[in-house]
């Protein structure tokens, strides 16, 4: 059976001056077109090619020995060639664009941008693309617990937080409450792995261990100190969403930052403001 959307090994079968018919050898009524262009030199029937199937204009199977960056099932970064009435297209290597319809985007892309994609077969038996790409993504990674990763963000959910296929091929999550800062789909992310769960999928933080965020943290709050000509405006009682809008960081890391760094003596806290001494 010739499989849609996959690569394949066929035999030729018959040739004719547009090209030559390969089949699987099961169906001699089942074939697909190689377009004369597309045949290599010296090609008989009996020949073994291994070439991709999808449609083309007309909607009819077609062979192709051009590899797309995208096959069935599977996921890649894939540029966004135009966007149209009904969807985005994408250029995935083949002649005839991928469509991306509007309702498979987890974000509305431009042309020219790249986004994290995967192929699958519509209810028309159509190829088309798609950016919700959780089923596509593997359990079965090399990482383990601190591993550091990367890889680009997919979805973005006010319940669980940020979806991230780790190497654009492994299921991942930043949960809520390790998300900090502007966190966007299509952004590509250095994260540390905090948990693998049974089913293989991964938690992860962009934050480092806590030991080590706090150095990090203690900078961040140096930093916007200079910022305010060496006096924060504000101390380490004011409201938790204060914080994070000027800082990026919870009540909690805050203070621990600030406790570290009165600890050290590089700032002094006054009733309304935090100030630098060094």
């Amino acid at each position: 059976m010739i499989r849609l959307g996959e690569i394949q090994t066929l035999r030729i079968v018959k040739k004719v001056d547009f090209g030559v018919y390969l089949g699987d050898g099961e169906d001699e009524r089942d074939k697909v077109l190689l377009p004369r262009k597309q045949v290599p030199e010296g090609a008989e029937i009996g020949d073994e090619v291994e070439v991709f199937v999808y449609r083309d204009s007309s909607d009819r199977l077609i062979a192709t020995v051009n590899m797309p960056k995208l096959t069935l099932h599977s996921v890649a970064r894939v540029r966004v060639a135009q966007v149209g009435r009904i969807g985005a297209f994408l250029d995935w290597g083949l002649e005839k664009d991928l469509l991306l319809p509007y309702k498979e985007q987890t974000k509305k892309v431009s042309e020219g941008e790249e986004c994290l994609a995967a192929l699958y077969i519509d209810k028309s038996d159509r190829l088309c693309a798609t950016m919700n790409v959780y089923p596509y993504l593997s359990t079965d990674s090399p990482y383990k617990r601190d591993d550091r990763v990367s890889g680009t963000v997919y979805e973005m959910s006010d319940n669980f937080g940020a979806f991230v296929a780790v190497d654009d091929q492994y299921s991942g999550l930043i949960p809520k409450k390790e998300l900090y800062g502007t966190v966007r789909v299509g952004d590509v992310v250095h994260a540390r792995v905090t948990e693998v769960k049974r089913d293989g999928k991964l938690d992860l933080s962009i934050r480092e261990k806590a030991y080590l965020q706090i150095e990090k943290d203690a900078e961040k709050v140096m930093e916007a100190i200079e910022s305010f000509d060496g006096a924060l405006p504000f101390t380490d009682k004011a409201s938790p969403e204060v914080i994070k809008r000027e800082l990026q960081m919870s009540k909690n890391e805050f203070k621990r930052a600030v406790g570290h760094l009165l600890k050290t003596g590089k700032i002094q806290i006054t009733e309304r403001a935090i100030r630098s001494i060094i």
